[in-house]
């Protein structure tokens, strides 16, 4: 069982429609709760009445602390992926109900088996929002055994310290720092200290990656893998190679490695348990294989069998994953966000010593900002940063630390651990805050003091002795279907404030759409795809039977960046009537000036062909 609790302002519920058979008799009428606690439950297989007692117990123990006495059950599917039968799940439900009634709980449940429209209102103290796992122990009393590692464990044990650190190096307790101009820094602040990840809403970017034909999930495989349609493939293969050619220029040599390795393996199932994540076990034969959850093994290995001296230091090792694997949880699998498999740029820097890896770091931390602002068009008012390490390198490296949010130039969140609980000292991450408030790490980089030694990395020194390098671990745009989700984020909040929601423009699937005003003026759009074309500039031709005016909305719907509609008029005149998304306005330039201006803006980026068909007449539906 597992289990969502919010302490809650209010919640609004409607059940709308039944989504399953069996599901309760219930009135579609709208229910409003104040000052409540929302249990957001999810019903396993195994789960018994036995583990609705303990559960109510659990709750009971947490709502003394909260003051409250009032309780919503609310059945949610959504966290995990091992559903109990839901003529079990629903008599689990009622019990934990019954037990909750005993002990003079105010309780309150939605119907079961209903698809339900909510709205929800959580407390914004540390408390507010908490989860909870329930398992059957077995026979020795013991829980089952799950394939965690021992970092992730450690992790969970936690017991950091919080500070805000300005960019003048001045170390601020947290509950004493003016949030006042800082609200993302604050909502940060909160998400990482609550260390709340599941999703109990879904976020604007889910329509929008539907609705724009980017991706959808794939009822036919694992939650958390997904499926990307043609315009959606566009986008991430951009992207792709974008990282990729930002990393070569800052001296990443790319290579390729298996997605899958020995869980025997002795350094490979060490460092198995030393990175906080929890891992894909398949079996081969007699060997039992994981999923790589990082280019990390395959890199190890292979600099491992070369031979390198302090010479070639730093060593930059790099690879984009495709695919990356980790078993997330159910109930953080929404969307872009958070997937099971996702594509991953990973380069690992082999560094003489820490001198050298400080400075080195100061590289990568600077090629990330580059790789997130001509990207994705991310400035630093776009995301926050956190820097996490031991006290004891803090003491050690001060000046570099502070260096490091001097140069961010804004106040940087800052966890402490007392030791070392994994393979590296310092750690910092920039994250993007989303619409629902929710934190989400885009590029990270780490300072590794354990992996040379395991996989017996070493290098040749000035004086032909061989030493132990360290090794620092980056993603300068942290993985690609993230970057998406960001981009889609952005532009959902970008239009809240009244602005015209976009991709940038050298990621627009359709750069330039050409709308003939009759069947007449095609050929005329023809000549002037060939030309934007022949400029590597994306376009494609309208030529629906439907007005031009719903043409256009189409057009905007689908967030292209310039729309041209072609007509007599248009034909016999020296310019073009562009509708520009940006600008919202309508100007009327030559058509080698409108070439000018996307080269010029979309300068340094990488092109591709747009893979649909050039006339929208012939293109497939893909979202219904």
């Amino acid at each position: 069982m597992r289990i969502l609790q919010l302490h809650s302002d209010f919640i609004e519920y409607e059940p709308i429609e039944k989504e399953i058979i069996d599901a309760e008799e219930a009135e579609r009428k709208r229910v409003r709760l104040e000052e409540i606690v929302v249990l957001f439950i999810t019903i396993e297989e195994g789960d018994t009445e036995a583990i609705a007692m303990e559960a109510v117990e659990e709750i009971r123990s947490s709502l003394l602390t909260l003051k409250v006495n009032r309780i919503l059950l609310y059945p949610y599917a959504h966290l995990s992926s091992k559903l109990a039968k839901p003529s079990v799940a629903l008599n689990v439900i009622k019990e934990m109900e019954k037990h909750a009634n005993e002990l003079s709980l105010e309780t309150y449940r939605t119907p079961f088996g209903w698809c339900k429209q909510f709205s929800i209102s959580v407390k914004g103290h540390p408390l507010a929002e908490q989860s909870m796992i329930f398992l059957e122990k077995d026979e020795s009393g013991e829980e089952p055994h799950e394939l965690i590692s021992a970092a992730l464990k450690a992790e969970e044990k936690l017991n950091p310290e919080w500070f805000i650190m300005n960019p003048d190096g001045e170390l601020i307790s947290i509950d004493q720092f003016n949030f006042s101009q800082y609200t993302n820094l604050k909502k940060f602040a909160k998400y990482e200290m609550v260390k709340m990840r599941e999703i109990v809403q879904i976020p604007p970017h889910v329509n929008l990656m539907r609705r724009l034909e980017i991706a959808d999930y794939e009822p036919g495989s694992d939650p958390g893998n997904l499926r990307f349609y043609p315009k959606g493939r566009l986008i991430k293969s951009l992207l792709e190679q974008f990282v990729t050619e930002k990393v070569i220029e800052y001296g990443g040599m790319e290579v390729e490695t298996p997605i899958m390795y020995d869980l025997t393996h002795p350094s490979l199932a060490d460092y198995l348990h030393r990175f906080p994540a929890r891992q894909y076990i398949i079996k081969s034969d007699d060997k039992d294989l994981f999923l790589r959850f990082s280019a990390c093994f395959g890199q190890f290995l292979m600099t491992h069998d070369s031979q390198f001296s302090y010479r070639q230091t730093p060593y930059r090792i790099y690879e984009l994953t495709r695919y990356s694997f980790r078993r997330e949880k159910s109930g953080e699998l929404v969307g872009l966000r958070r997937l099971r498999a996702f594509t991953m740029p990973d380069v690992h820097s082999i560094c003489a010593d820490l001198d050298q890896a400080l400075e080195e770091v100061k590289v990568r931390f600077k090629l990330s900002m580059d790789v997130l602002r001509e990207g994705l068009d991310l400035d630093k008012e776009n995301y926050e940063l956190a820097i996490r390490f031991t006290r004891h390198f803090y003491q050690k490296n001060t000046q570099f630390i502070t260096s490091l949010v001097k140069s961010f130039g804004k106040p940087v969140l800052i966890e402490i651990w007392p030791k070392r609980f994994f393979y590296f000292t310092l750690k910092w991450e920039i994250n993007f805050i989303d619409n629902l408030d929710k934190a989400s790490a885009l590029s990270t980089d780490q300072i590794d003091v354990e992996n040379a030694e395991r996989y017996n990395i070493t290098y040749v020194d000035e004086k032909g002795e061989k030493r132990t390098p360290i090794i620092l671990h980056c993603s300068p745009s942290g993985a690609i279907e993230r970057c998406i989700y960001v981009l889609l984020e952005k532009a959902y909040a970008d239009q809240k404030k009244g602005k015209s929601p976009m991709f940038p423009l050298w990621l627009s699937p359709t750069q330039v759409r050409l709308i003939p005003i009759t069947d007449k003026y095609v050929r005329d759009c023809e000549k002037i795809l060939t030309k934007l074309t022949g400029n590597q500039i994306r376009v494609d031709i309208d030529d629906r039977k439907m007005t031009v005016q719903k043409k256009i909305r189409s057009g905007e719907r689908e967030w292209v960046p310039y729309i041209i509609c072609i007509g007599e008029q248009e034909i016999s005149s020296e310019t073009l009537p562009v509708r520009i998304r940006e600008s919202r306005d309508i100007r009327h330039i030559e058509l080698e000036e409108l070439i000018t201006e996307i080269k010029r803006k979309t300068k340094g980026r990488p092109y591709k062909l747009l893979s649909l068909p050039m006339y929208l007449s012939r293109r497939p539906i893909f979202v219904g």
